[in-house]
């Protein structure tokens, strides 16, 4: 009987180590500098925000707890309770959801608990069409980041990861390097490590039955929703009496961020017609703005 075949994934990590023992190891990592990668492709970023301003699920705040657990006790289970050398070091989670959907606030908000500096990494500017280019990109940020107590937040990882069954050209065969090369680096990272992605579908299982946690940010329901309308306008203002946010809340599916860009665009025009009162023909229009943009008709 023949041997069951690997999967894709599995064959690139091999491709890949045999093809690193071959070449000639750096004597010092930290010879690439990080600010050799594309400019703006990582960037600190911070929030103003609290837990409470996150609207997510129980189920996936649950799983963001187990995020926050890790951060708390990870070094004691390594460390005194002699799992060092049994699991791998570091925390590796996947955040799922649309634009908006508040992946990068829960990184923020992560960092701002542990009091730990957070670094986008924005894939879609490392990933080069030219074969290697994204592996050296890869490499000058594992240098620089190795032995600090980061938290990575790689956004955009879509533009990386894809189920690649049928290799059919050294393209293809090099998407699976880059992958294995970025999986590779996440497992011996010592922090954590957040993938964003919009959808799990263009992610290999493989890769997927590498991370602790997967945690799905779906657009909010319509009572989510009204808790966002509640909460985000300024303290300073008031709505006008023809506005009800419930029917609004129900009616339009929009994200947390979309929620937001409204309310900055009906308080920009409340500030300008000198009043704290938001009126009903600024906030559907700026409803309509967002709608469009998506694509969508109001």
């Amino acid at each position: 009987m023949n041997k069951q075949e690997k999967p894709e994934a599995l064959k690139a990590e091999d491709d890949f180590a045999i093809r690193k023992t071959s070449e000639k190891k750096e004597s010092n990592d930290h010879f690439y500098a990080l600010n050799e990668v594309p400019k703006d492709s990582i960037k600190e970023i911070t929030t103003v925000l609290d837990w409470e301003d996150l609207i997510i699920d129980n189920r996936s705040l649950e799983d963001v707890n187990d995020i926050k657990r890790w951060m708390k006790f990870g070094r004691k289970l390594m460390e005194d309770w002699g799992m060092s050398g049994k699991i791998n070091p570091g925390y590796r989670a996947l955040f799922i959801g649309p634009r908006g959907s508040g992946k990068k606030l829960t990184a923020s908000l992560l960092g701002k608990s542990g009091d730990l500096p957070v670094y986008r990494i924005d894939l879609s500017m490392i990933v080069s069409k030219y074969i290697g280019e994204t592996e050296k990109n890869l490499s000058r940020i594992f240098a620089k980041v190795d032995g600090q107590n980061w938290i990575l937040f790689f956004d955009e990882a879509d533009s990386l990861f894809g189920t690649r069954t049928n290799v059919q050209d050294a393209h293809d065969r090099y998407a699976n390097l880059e992958t294995a090369y970025l999986l590779q680096g996440i497992e011996n990272y010592a922090g954590l490590s957040i993938l964003s992605v919009n959808n799990k579908a263009n992610i290999d299982s493989a890769f997927l039955r590498r991370l602790q946690s997967i945690i799905h940010f779906p657009m909010p329901d319509s009572e989510m929703r009204l808790k966002l309308w509640t909460q985000s306008f300024p303290a300073q203002v008031k709505l006008s009496n023809d506005i009800d946010l419930s029917d609004i809340a129900q009616q339009f599916e929009l994200s947390p961020a979309d929620i937001m860009e409204v309310v900055q665009y009906v308080s920009l025009h409340s500030i300008e017609d000198g009043t704290h009162t938001i009126l009903l023909r600024h906030l559907m229009n700026g409803i309509r703005r967002i709608m469009k943009k998506e694509g969508g008709v109001l």
